[in-house]
């Protein structure tokens, strides 16, 4: 069966894109063959996209670490041609074929039925960004109630972000965000967020150990001198979660504010979430998490349009959510 994928050819040490037609055949091996409907971009795409070796090994490769579509075919008693599905994380995307692509072929392991309470599209919507974004939401408000004070969150016009400054705003949390985009200050004030923080200001090296506690918790969407001094600003008890690394991969400052504050860095991961809590958290996503204002999340692109897109996402220009309908 031929269909459309977004293709990455490493020709000559360089990466060229372009949009091929395949064949079904060639997929690897997997319990369950499925019609992609929707894909996402993310930043990790981005990366296998323009060859980065620590995300995709090999090529030609078609990346896409998030699908949403229709099962075609079943070797699973899981699932059963006409099932609406998920599949994100584990390997897709990265060393799989992945969901810039009309088909994709997984093992059965790494499939998700959609739950009630989503659409095909809202689930790319929020797909790894946002499935990223519940998962840090999960595990901060085990430590931080939204009566301990106000919740920090870096990088908030992007895809983890805006959805975490929109679901932290609907779980009754007053939402500080950092952002360098000032023309963006009002989509951020209609997600949620109470107070903007220039990202400029907020990135300037402080020496000093600790700073005055002035937030309950963090999320953390890029890493580098803005996690440094959010947690040093977190008041005593509280808790920081952190998933990215775009800024830096480091962190320059002491263990103060661990030990005589007593605060919590927790790292978020969402590619290999175990499936029991990963099936419990799209549910979730499709209920009590799903942002109201979902549909304000996101910009839609064809297959065409991706390599812009690209290009927009790796230079920071990108805000909310981008995905892919076929």
């Amino acid at each position: 069966m031929k269909y459309s994928a977004f293709v990455v050819e490493e020709i000559d040490t360089e990466f060229m894109q372009s949009i091929q037609t395949l064949d079904t055949d060639s997929l690897p091996e997997g319990e369950v063959l499925v019609r992609v409907e929707y894909s996402s971009l993310n930043y990790k795409d981005a990366l296998s996209a323009t060859g980065n070796k620590g995300i995709t090994k090999k090529y030609p490769h078609t990346p896409g670490i998030d699908a949403a579509g229709v099962v075609v075919g079943s070797a699973s008693e899981l699932f059963s041609e006409g099932d609406k599905v998920i599949v994100s994380g584990n390997d897709l995307g990265m060393n799989t074929p992945g969901g810039f692509g009309q088909y994709i072929r997984v093992p059965a392991a790494w499939v998700v039925a959609l739950p009630e309470g989503l659409t095909l599209k809202e689930a790319m919507i929020i797909g790894t960004a946002g499935f990223t974004a519940g998962i840090s939401l999960t595990r901060l408000t085990e430590l931080v109630k939204p009566a301990d004070g106000k919740i920090i969150v870096s990088g908030a016009t992007g895809g983890v972000g805006s959805v975490a400054v929109s679901l932290l705003s609907k779980l009754g949390y007053t939402v500080v965000a950092i952002s360098g985009k000032e023309k963006e200050h009002e989509y951020l004030y209609q997600l949620g967020a109470s107070e903007i923080i220039a990202r400029s200001e907020f990135q300037e090296p402080d020496k000093r150990p600790m700073l005055s506690a002035q937030f309950a918790g963090g999320v953390d969407t890029v890493g580098g001198p803005i996690l440094e001094k959010m947690l040093k600003s977190v008041q005593p008890l509280g808790a920081v979660t952190t998933c990215g690394s775009v800024s830096a991969t480091q962190l320059n400052m002491t263990v103060f504010p661990f030990i005589l504050r007593g605060i919590s860095l927790i790292g978020i991961s969402a590619q290999n979430y175990p499936m029991p809590q990963r099936k419990i958290l799209w549910n979730k996503m499709a209920n009590e998490f799903k942002p109201l204002n979902l549909l304000a999340l996101y910009n839609e692109i064809s297959l065409e349009e991706i390599k812009p897109a690209i290009d927009l996402i790796l230079q920071g220009k990108l805000k909310g959510r981008t995905i892919i309908k076929f």
